[in-house]
């Protein structure tokens, strides 16, 4: 039975799977039932269907860069509730609750208490065409990050190696223009995404790696209200208050991918996007630090996104303002 279709109950079963390269560890809460499966298709299959058996309102697994999604999937086609936590969450709850060991089957009870006390919210698994353009988005910041290494190295490399890392530079030039050249296929092989891309790229100080990552990364783009795509991508200002002490508000948590590009996004926009641009030298201008003042160009550059996205509207400046006067106000 789905999560949906299910009451709650006090004797509603929740459950864990710590994933690892070689093994699920899968805990169950209350019958405290625990079992491992290897990590396989078939592993992953034979777990799904021991927790199908039990009829578990929700099961929680911690995002693994990748790692989880067999099982993730397996849970899902048997109807299954499912939720991808991120794992900075499960431990600050296991820290709370005074489990500091560490272990996979600790992990998995770990997991399993989490489900049953917080009840994070399942969220569809992306599709198979979305995961392929993640793998090739991660795999294209990994050429991008050993270019950059290997272009250090070789200012400063003795004789006896340059030819070698000339050799291995121009390898990874050729890898990273044919990957770039995948995930322009990948996006003309889907309409929706290519309206999607369309609109993005629109907007100027978004470039083709923003695009993809904002299509891969926030599939949700367009389907969530100002708040909700804000704290989905860490970019919510969250209140830090305790009794007589007033904190400053700071962004943290969310999708660190997506942040990261937001951030590099905003950086060109703060120069080129005139709506970006005229909001950030306002913000500086009223004596904001220049840190806070592109945290929060981030922030509207997304809204407007999310707007665009949702309104399937391409980039019109005039448009654009007033619609960050009101997503400001």
């Amino acid at each position: 039975m789905s999560r949906k279709g299910q009451n709650m109950n006090a004797s509603a079963v929740f459950a864990g799977i710590d994933v690892s390269k070689a093994h699920l560890d899968v805990a169950v809460r209350p019958s405290e039932v625990e079992w491992r499966s290897p990590n396989t298709d078939s592993g992953a299959r034979e777990a799904a269907d021991r927790l199908k058996d039990l009829d578990p309102y929700l099961v929680v697994v911690e995002a693994t860069g990748g790692m989880e999604s067999t099982v993730a999937s397996a849970l899902a086609v048997r109807g299954i509730a499912v939720a991808v936590v991120n794992p900075r969450q499960v431990r600050d709850f296991a820290k709370s609750i005074g489990r500091l060991a560490k272990t996979d089957v600790l992990d998995a009870r770990v997991l399993a208490h989490f489900a049953e006390a917080v009840k994070p919210e399942p969220r569809p698994l992306p599709d198979e065409q979305a995961r392929q353009l993640s793998a090739l988005l991660s795999r294209r910041r990994q050429i991008t990050e050993m270019l950059t290494a290997e272009r250090n190295r070789l200012q400063s490399a003795d004789s006896t190696v340059r030819r070698r890392l000339k050799v291995h530079i121009r390898w990874l030039e050729r890898e990273l223009s044919d990957i770039d050249n995948d995930l322009d296929d990948a996006i003309k092989a889907s309409p929706p995404w290519r309206v999607k891309d369309d609109i993005l790229k629109s907007v100027p100080g978004i470039g083709p790696v923003v695009s993809i990552t904002l299509l891969s990364e926030l599939p949700e783009l367009g389907q969530l209200n100002r708040k909700q795509i804000a704290a989905l991508a860490g970019v919510a200002p969250l209140n830090r208050d305790s009794g007589t002490l007033s904190g400053r508000r700071t962004v943290w948590g969310g999708r660190s991918r997506v942040r990261a590009a937001l951030y590099m996004a905003a950086l060109v926009a703060s120069r080129y996007n005139p709506v970006i641009r005229d909001f950030y030298t306002r913000l500086c201008t009223a004596g904001k630090p220049k840190k806070v003042a592109l945290t929060a160009s981030i922030r509207k550059l997304l809204l407007i996104l999310n707007s665009m996205v949702k309104n399937e509207e391409k980039w019109n400046a005039s448009v654009a303002e007033v619609r960050g006067m009101l997503i400001s106000a």
